[in-house]
């Protein structure tokens, strides 16, 4: 019994496990794979192996960070490998697009890489506190060392997930915290709703998985100032609305998604992926404090809003990230906070309660400590839907939000009971780059794409294409089919699950905005690039130029926007 309670619980063996479930083609399978594998384990282990599927090295609750840079690690592993930084390993990893996935490929294949290695077989537990050591050791040399360390005890394989446990994201792996809580279901036998409301109060897989494991979900309590995981909006369909009186409508601000949680003179803010960002915006944070509020948690939106008037996103951009914002910047992008849904008031949760009676108490709510919240529209037909949707989009703002009325927040899950109408706000013509190999449903065939944009008489640059964007969506099944076939005789070279191609095959791309990125060769990015069609009929002569993207941009920039009468008529509960 030892020996396979050691089996189970070994990093490697859940690193296998996490290859397994990448490369399964459906949900139902990659839960019963993990179903399977939670079932070997002790309590505190299934906590540890949902917290690292689900969460990363740290539970979202614990605000540790590893705090480990890309930089840093794509420069421990080129001297690992002994290879050159800038000429090899980020050669590799723009072709690749991953860098965990440049590092495994290189740690399997470079002789010097290969004989630095042994596999030390630690358990979970001991994963947990290397990754601790990371999180508490400071200056890029020592994380260095210690990285290379923990490389010398990993197979490449386990590196890989190793690395992407750091970043405190995604796995990348096509299982993502819902399908976790459908295996940790499963395997502790309890009801998955129950267990969502668990997880929903706690904030965290690890303990939500303790509690299941110890049959104690109903000892599950909401914590202020831990997030909870936001509701989602699904696209509006033609068959998505039977009645249109059972929604109301407000404008879908562009701005950034916020959960506002307040107590008295304490006040946090939460990012849409449940990170802090209270230091980016101080200044509200000093509104809210001021306040004095019983125990509350909002969800809302962080907007530049100037003149009466709502700003374009990419002016926010300007704020985000900027941990210790100036005067001037603050001045210069006034950042405004509104409040359009209510999530816990006063030691009680309010999330099972209808939208209609949630948005009574955030109306008294709001009235009381007089803070901004969205207009909501009653609506009888789509005629009056596009007429909202014109309104929106001359205040500036990305659409609409259709809300149904009688339904609850359905927290971390997209549903109809919320419902987006947006519409592209342009399209250009690219040039597929790479393909990547995807999983689950399209695993085995390229289903990611990076798209590039025309520099050939561009004075600035040298290539004659250079990436604008990634898209993995907007095309039927039978065209990813066709485009699968057509990539076949482009492909030039390869790195791992990624193929570099003969720039051919042209894709009309719609988008939402267009984004400065210093980050970037093009200094641009698209917001939410999906294809709108494949242009057989075109050719990479008839791809849309760099300069022509700038164009865009500037033009957006430029276009006025209609203020929004007043702030507190417009955004005020009268």
């Amino acid at each position: 019994m030892q020996n396979k309670q050691e089996a189970a619980d070994n990093f490697e063996l859940w690193a296998r496990l996490v290859q397994d479930i990448a490369e399964t083609r459906g949900s139902n399978a990659k839960v019963e794979l993990c179903a399977n594998y939670f079932s070997h384990l002790t309590p505190s282990e299934v906590s540890l192996a949902c917290q690292f599927m689900g969460e990363g090295a740290f539970s979202n609750i614990s605000g540790k960070r590893a705090s480990v840079g890309a930089q840093t690690i794509g420069v421990a592993a080129a001297e690992y490998c002994g290879i050159d930084y800038d000429i090899v390993f980020k050669t590799c990893r723009t072709a690749s697009g991953s860098s965990t996935e440049t590092i495994q490929r290189l740690f399997e294949n470079l002789p010097k890489a290969r004989q630095k290695n042994t596999i030390q077989h630690w358990n979970l537990a001991r994963i947990s506190e290397l990754a601790e050591k990371l999180a508490q050791t400071h200056g890029r040399k020592d994380k260095q060392r210690i990285l290379t360390r923990i490389w010398d005890g990993l197979s490449p394989l386990a590196t890989k997930y190793f690395l992407r446990l750091l970043s405190q994201g995604s796995l990348r792996i096509g299982f993502e915290s819902r399908s976790v809580l459908q295996a940790l279901a499963r395997s502790s036998q309890v009801d998955y709703e129950q267990l969502r409301y668990a997880h929903m109060l706690t904030g965290s897989l690890a303990k939500t998985a303790e509690l299941a494991c110890t049959n104690r979900l109903d000892q599950a309590q909401f914590k202020l100032f831990n997030p909870i995981a936001f509701m989602l909006a699904a696209p509006l369909h033609s068959k998505s609305v039977e009645n249109w009186q059972d929604f109301i409508a407000e404008e879908k601000f562009d701005g950034m998604r916020c959960q506002l949680h307040a107590h008295g003179p304490k006040v946090e803010l939460f990012s849409r992926d449940l990170n802090a960002i209270s230091n980016q915006f101080p200044e509200l944070v000093e509104i809210f404090r001021i306040k004095g509020f019983l125990p509350t948690v909002l969800d809302g939106e962080i907007c530049i809003f100037r003149n009466q008037t709502i700003q374009p996103f990419q002016e926010l951009q300007k704020r985000m990230g900027v941990k210790k914002p100036s005067k001037e910047l603050m001045s210069k992008y006034p950042v405004l906070f509104i409040g359009y849904d209510l999530l816990y008031l006063d030691q009680k949760e309010t999330v099972s309660k209808s939208l209609i009676q949630r948005r009574i108490s955030l109306e008294k709510l709001a009235k009381k400590y007089e803070f901004p919240i969205s207009k909501q529209y009653s609506i009888g037909s789509k005629d009056q839907v596009d007429q909202l949707f014109e309104q929106a989009l001359a205040h500036g703002n990305e659409g609409l939000m259709l809300k149904e009325k009688n339904a609850p927040y359905s927290f971390g899950e997209r549903k109809n009971h919320w419902l987006k109408v947006k519409r592209p706000s342009g399209s250009i013509d690219t040039v597929i780059l790479y393909a990547q190999a995807g999983s689950g449903k399209r695993g085995g065939s390229y289903s990611d794409f990076t798209l590039g944009v025309s520099v050939k008489e561009d004075p600035r640059y040298e290539e004659e294409f250079i990436p604008i964007g990634k898209a993995y969506g907007g095309y039927t099944d039978q065209e990813w089919k066709d485009l699968n076939k057509a990539i076949k005789g482009c492909i030039i070279d390869r790195f791992g699950p990624t193929a570099q191609l003969r720039p051919e095959i042209v894709v009309e791309l719609e988008f939402e905005a267009i984004q400065p990125n210093s980050r970037t060769k093009a200094k641009y990015t698209l917001r939410f690039p999906r294809f709108k069609a494949i242009r057989w009929d075109l050719s990479p002569k008839d791809v849309d130029s760099l300069e022509h993207v700038e164009l865009l941009f500037k033009e957006h920039q430029s276009k006025e926007r209609s203020p929004q009468k007043s702030s507190r008529s417009f955004l005020y509960p009268e």
